[in-house]
């Protein structure tokens, strides 16, 4: 990647964060975004506020070097760790977008997985969100436990934490958070309702999995610099 490249990643990444919080699906310092580049992750640093933050204050952490190893001029977040094993477990993420957005939160601290009550819950790759089990923050176990529930997923609640959305870039990886914010959204609002949700079977969600793999015209909104 060039260094113009690089710049414009650092530039999306603070777009991206600031469009988050603006739009409700984080608040203040907390939450995270990274984005793959080359054989290096570009993170967001911790305790900045996202208005402050600047290109040159994204660090950079090369996936092939010492465990942890940054360059930059401010430390990674915290949840580097999951970031880091995620991508290096998987290929096929480029980008990580982690939020305390409030109905996902609201799910994980029930513990409640989403099921299949309605059919976008295909484009996270199954027929459930799973919610992880609880650790804490920047832990080696939290890693751990974001690696189990986003086996065979792109996106997962975090247990009394929040959620992560992951995609091939940032733009999906956005769009995938909006879309569990809203998934989260309304399951809550149809358990509060006192009756079940019909939860559609697994053929139908394979079909619909298989039928966004096709092209399904979503992604059409990147936040831009």
């Amino acid at each position: 990647m060039s260094e113009d490249e690089n710049l414009q990643t650092r530039r999306a990444i603070i777009a991206a964060c600031l469009d988050m919080n603006a739009s409700g699906l984080n608040q203040g310092t907390s939450g995270n975004i990274s984005v793959r580049v080359d054989n290096d992750i570009l993170i967001t640093p911790t305790s900045l506020p996202y208005s402050e933050t600047e290109p040159e204050d994204i660090v950079s952490m090369d996936l092939s070097k010492k465990y942890g190893s940054y360059d930059g001029q401010r430390k990674p977040s915290t949840e580097w760790r999951f970031h880091i094993d995620t991508y290096i477990q998987r290929p096929d993420i480029g980008a990580m977008v982690h939020t305390h957005s409030i109905y996902a939160t609201t799910l994980s601290m029930l513990r409640l997985d989403i099921p299949a009550c309605h059919y976008m819950v295909a484009a996270f790759g199954g027929p459930s969100v799973r919610c992880s089990d609880y650790a804490i923050f920047g832990s080696e176990q939290l890693s751990k436990n974001v690696l189990a529930a986003l086996e065979d997923r792109t996106g997962c609640l975090l247990g009394t934490h929040g959620m992560i959305a992951c995609g091939g870039t940032l733009k999906e990886a956005m769009w995938r958070a909006r879309e569990l914010e809203t998934l989260a959204h309304q399951y809550y609002l149809t358990i509060q309702s006192g009756r079940e949700p019909v939860i559609l079977d697994d053929d139908h969600i394979v079909e619909v999995v298989d039928k966004m793999k096709n092209g399904y015209g979503i992604w059409d909104q990147e936040p831009t610099a």
